[in-house]
């Protein structure tokens, strides 16, 4: 009889466990930090991310942004940047994540933008 209370114990407390891990992902916010204008973006993500680039509209490419020492990462351009922007990093877990129209157009700084990208 003990076995199986235990059993069961165990059972709960797995079953537990694992909903408390999946609850603990968070969709990734990126927010503009200062100095943002219409030739420099500036990105801080909610999460740890690399290798971020983005991708202007109308682009065929990404663009590499500049990690600062902050855990920001910054694009500037020579002439007005085109949004929206898509966005491509590399993912803690491998591979490589692109979150299309992640900035608008009319990005500003320090406004925060939610996307549904899970990490």
């Amino acid at each position: 009889m003990a076995s199986r209370s235990s059993s069961i114990l165990l059972a709960a407390a797995a079953l537990a466990a694992l909903l408390v891990v999946g609850s603990c992902a968070s969709a990734l916010t990126f927010k503009t930090g200062p100095g943002c204008s219409k030739t420099k973006l500036v990105l801080i993500p909610s999460a740890a991310i690399s290798e971020v680039e983005v991708k202007e509209k109308g682009a065929d490419d990404f663009t590499a942004l500049k990690e600062g020492p902050t855990g920001t990462w910054t694009l500037e351009g020579k002439e007005a940047l085109k949004g929206p922007f898509s966005i491509r990093f590399a993912a803690k877990s491998g591979g490589y994540r692109v979150i299309d129209d992640a900035i608008p157009t009319d990005f500003k700084s320090d406004s925060d933008y939610k996307t549904s990208m899970q990490v």
